[in-house]
């Protein structure tokens, strides 16, 4: 069967990495006697559609260039909620292009109860979504309360940058200048 895997991360910044579900799936597929013709991945949110791989992927599917999608979970499918989830399922339907969520076994084109848990899944990204947002806005709000972000000494974010021009990970630059990779990557850029 040919296959197209498609990966998304939401972000790079916080070490998120597409390779962590490329590796898996590929195995996969291999396992499975699938024949990978495509790997489309994205590092942008999936709250929205507008995702160059994801728009890529729908392009291709249109022209058969596959027979079945794989991806890594629903939420790493799309977090727009139940109708654009079950829209996108239904628009590779009409392709004749199946669809599989590897880590869902019950969301695959050949399952019997495919609509139901479809539904029921997005809502529950969706959801997670919206807790995720609402948790940022209140540790946003508790900051600014308290007076904002703390600020480190400048030559340490000029040691930052100078260490990341070299090349060095969030996670090294972090370790050697004990601080986290998350500090690391918001003073980074």
């Amino acid at each position: 069967m040919r296959t197209a895997i498609y990966v998304r991360v939401s972000t790079t910044n916080k070490g998120q990495d597409v390779d962590n579900q490329l590796i898996v799936l590929r195995e996969f597929c291999e396992r499975m006697g699938y024949k990978v013709t495509g790997e489309y991945m994205d590092e942008v949110s999936g709250g929205t559609s507008d995702r160059p791989a994801f728009k890529k992927l729908f392009a291709d599917a249109a022209k058969r260039k596959f027979d079945l999608v794989l991806f890594w979970s629903l939420d790493r499918w799309t977090r727009e909620g139940t109708r654009a989830a079950i829209k996108y399922m239904e628009q590779l339907e009409s392709y004749g292009v199946g669809f599989k969520s590897y880590t869902e076994q019950y969301i695959d084109s050949c399952g019997i109860f495919k609509d139901v848990v479809i539904s029921l899944l997005s809502t529950l990204a969706k959801q997670e979504k919206v807790r995720i947002s609402e948790r940022v806005k209140a540790g946003l709000a508790r900051s600014k309360k308290k007076g904002g972000r703390p600020q480190i000494d400048t030559t340490i974010i000029d040691r930052i940058k100078l260490m990341k021009s070299e090349g060095l990970s969030n996670r090294v630059i972090g370790k050697t200048l004990n601080l986290s990779h998350v500090t690391v990557g918001a003073y980074a850029a």
